[in-house]
This record gives C-alpha cells, sequence and structure tokens, in this order.
C-alpha cells in the first residue's frame, strides 16, 4: 500500500484577481447612456471602444463613478494595504464586443490596477482571460492544469460583475460567441499621495 505523504502546499507571490460586484442594477439613464455611446466609437484591435475616454466623467455616471471608486479603495486595503496613498480612477471607456469580435491580449500602461465592469455579458459563452508572462525553466505535459502550472487562466464573466487587477496582467477576450454585445466599462486606476519613504531613498510625493 502506497504511504500517504503529508504535506502543505502554499501560494507566495500570487497575484490577485478580485472579483466584486455594485449589489444593484443599472438605472434608466445609465442603460440610455451606454446605448447612446456605442453610436461613438472607434474601432480598436477586434472590438470597438468609446470615443469619450473619460467615460466615467459624465454626469450620468455619477453614482456609478463613487461607487467604482468605493469597490478600488477595498481593493487598496485588503490587498495592497497601502498607506499614505488614495487610489484614484484615471481613464475610463466603454468596450462593445459583437459576435466573432474579440478584444486582443494587452495590459494596461500607467496605472497600478485596472478594472472591468460587465455591463452585458453571457456567463455560457463569455470569459476573459489572463496570462502569466514569467519566464519557466522547464516545460512539462500535465495530467490536470491547475493555477500553479498554468501560462494562462480564464473566468466566466456575468452581468453585473466586476474585476480588479494589477495593470501589468496581460488578458484579452477570445473570438465572442452567443448574440449578445458584450459590453464592458474598463478604468485605470492610479494614486496620490507620498510613496516610498524617506530613509530608503524611495520617498516619490504626488499630488
Amino acid at each position: 500500500m502506497k504511504k500517504k505523504i503529508d504535506s502543505n502546499i502554499h501560494s507566495i507571490f500570487s497575484t490577485p484577481i478580485y472579483v466584486s460586484g455594485l449589489g444593484r442594477k443599472l438605472i434608466g439613464k445609465e442603460s440610455k447612456f451606454i446605448q447612446k455611446t456605442k453610436q461613438d466609437t472607434y474601432k480598436n484591435k477586434g472590438n470597438t471602444t468609446s470615443n469619450d475616454t473619460y467615460i466615467l466623467n459624465n454626469k450620468n455616471f455619477n453614482t456609478l463613478k463613487k461607487e467604482l471608486g468605493e469597490v478600488v479603495q477595498d481593493y487598496f486595503k485588503q490587498i495592497l494595504s497601502a498607506k499614505n496613498v488614495s487610489p484614484y480612477i484615471t481613464q475610463s471607456w466603454l468596450n462593445y464586443t459583437e459576435k466573432n469580435q474579440f478584444h486582443h491580449k494587452h495590459r494596461h500602461a500607467n496605472s497600478i490596477v485596472s478594472g472591468v465592469f460587465y455591463i452585458d455579458a453571457d456567463e455560457k459563452h463569455d470569459r476573459v482571460y489572463f496570462y502569466d508572462d514569467r519566464h519557466s525553466i522547464i516545460l512539462t505535459e500535465v495530467n490536470q492544469f491547475n493555477t500553479f502550472n498554468s501560462s494562462s487562466w480564464f473566468f466566466p464573466v456575468k452581468t453585473g460583475q466586476l474585476f480588479l487587477f494589477p495593470s501589468s496582467l496581460e488578458h484579452m477576450v477570445e473570438t465572442k460567441k452567443g448574440s449578445n454585445t458584450r459590453t464592458s466599462l474598463a478604468f485605470n486606476v492610479f494614486v496620490k499621495g507620498n510613496l516610498g519613504g524617506t530613509k530608503t531613498l524611495t520617498e516619490l510625493k504626488i499630488q
């Protein structure tokens, strides 16, 4: 009889994927504005993006911007445990992905944390993929993929979900299936305040 191995597996230097929601549906003026904005877009690599890239500054999104900001604050509290800084949303935009369209693999520069709020998503077909670009010294075939041995991982997404993740993390959307227009609001986050420390010669004050 094979001896049972007593072991513990710890995850260190993990990449956080924060998943939350607003706890409410979009109200009429928000939904109407999203539909109207669909007519004011430019072609991205695979889908379309709103020409307004500070979309959360629109008065129709005043409440939504406040609620998203509260979730961002929670991310910084729970995950980064950051002090002496205040996170804020910088750019924000709407993405529209029709059947047979996609969103190219990319990451977000000049940002610390990025977010995607799913306004219209089909949980059966819609997914977001993340990629690990750290070099692996060896590559073996595996019996079953998991978060330790995979270079990519996906999450099904549904209407009302909000994902927050490090902006340096590469991500993409595969070719769209299903009949809905996958609609999402994406945004970047930076900070104001003091980074680093005086004695470590790493201090940077951002006002």
